[in-house]
């Protein structure tokens, strides 16, 4: 090989390793490996739903076979991330809310970081007022935002849940008082079957899992 020749090929050969491992990014993002790190080091805080409750969440979801889900108070995206896991395997949809524009960037972030955006919409605002105007059809439900309006979220989400929607509500135990009137109508209720669960001790409170009957 002549001098000119072997220069060439030197220079290109770092080149091309570069080209392929840009390539290869967008596929490495969504890797379960890559997933599994990223949710290790994620900046957690006692804001976010527990580990094993987002476990629990994405298990419900893929057991179930869910294709469209409605979170209520996004945060910065854990739950959102482990649900997206779930969804993406479906081949379903999670439309997560989330009323403070600061936690929709920070969770459009992190979904974007973990290949996720095609299967999780982070839509911006008050839940009350986002919830009339999603389209019917929804077979996964977590609520997890302001206690005092669990009831307000559900009155509105209800008459778009089909029968055998699963029905998810958090801190159901330390905000019981809070959402009293929630509790009451969807335990009492003939079309739920409901029951309380702890998937985590971290915060000493557990989760509401119903099941719509009719």
């Amino acid at each position: 090989m002549q001098r000119r020749d072997f220069i060439r090929a030197s220079m290109a050969a770092p080149l091309a390793g570069r080209i392929a491992v840009s390539a290869q990014t967008p596929a490495a993002s969504s890797s379960p490996e890559f997933r599994k790190a990223f949710l290790e080091k994620f900046p957690w805080t006692e804001l976010c739903t527990t580990p094993e409750d987002a476990m629990l969440l994405r298990i419900l979801i893929e057991s179930r076979g869910a294709k469209r889900g409605v979170e209520v108070g996004a945060n910065i995206g854990y739950g959102a991330i482990n649900m997206g896991i779930a969804f993406e395997r479906t081949g379903g949809h999670l439309s997560s809310l989330e009323i403070d524009p600061a936690n929709v960037r920070t969770a459009n972030k992190n979904l974007e970081s973990v290949g996720l955006s095609k299967s999780v919409t982070v839509v911006e605002g008050d839940a009350l007022k986002v919830i009339p105007t999603l389209p019917a059809g929804i077979d996964f439900v977590f609520i997890d935002a302001a206690k005092p309006q669990y009831m307000g979220y559900f009155q509105g989400l209800e008459p778009k849940l089909v029968r055998g929607a699963t029905l998810v509500a958090d801190n159901v135990i330390q905000s019981a008082r809070q959402m009293a009137d929630f509790l009451s109508y969807v335990q009492s209720s003939p079309n739920y079957d409901s029951v309380v669960i702890r998937a985590s001790m971290h915060k000493n409170d557990g989760m509401l899992v119903a099941f719509k009957i009719a």
